[in-house]
C-alpha cells in the first residue's frame, strides 16, 4: 500500500466545501460534474488528501453502495487547536472541547454531511 485516503459520501459536495476549503484551508485539486452539480472533487491540506464524493455519483459509478447509512469518522492531529478555534466556531461541536485520559486536547465536530470530525493536539 503506498496511500490511504478517505472518500466520504455526501449528500451534495457544494454544501461541504465552505467547511472543508473556506474554514479548515483544504484546496480543492480535482473537479468532476455530475449534471448541474460536483460529482466528486479531491482537495488537498499540505500531505493530507480527502476525496467527497456525492450519493448521486456514487449511484452511478457502485450502485451497490449508493444507499447505505454512511457516515464517517476522521481524526485530524494537528500542531495547535488554536486557529481551528475560531474558524469552527460556528459549526456544531459533538461535546464540549475536552482533554483526554491521555492528554490530548480535542476539539470534535460534525460536518455538513453529518461526518464527525476531531481535532487532536497531543
Amino acid at each position: 500500500m503506498r496511500k490511504l485516503t478517505p472518500n466520504l459520501i455526501v449528500d451534495r459536495i457544494e454544501d461541504c466545501l465552505p467547511f472543508y476549503v473556506d474554514r479548515l484551508g483544504f484546496t480543492k485539486t480535482v473537479e468532476v460534474s455530475d449534471g448541474d452539480r460536483l460529482g466528486f472533487v479531491i482537495l488537498n491540506l499540505g500531505p493530507i488528501e480527502l476525496m467527497l464524493q456525492s450519493r448521486a455519483s456514487v449511484q452511478g459509478d457502485v450502485a451497490a453502495i449508493a444507499d447505505g447509512p454512511y457516515r464517517s469518522v476522521l481524526y485530524c492531529e494537528v500542531a495547535d487547536l488554536a486557529p481551528l478555534r475560531s474558524a469552527l466556531s460556528m459549526t456544531p461541536h459533538v461535546v464540549p472541547e475536552r482533554t483526554t485520559s491521555y492528554g490530548a486536547k480535542e476539539i470534535i465536530v460534525t460536518d455538513p454531511a453529518g461526518n464527525i470530525v476531531f481535532f487532536g493536539q497531543h
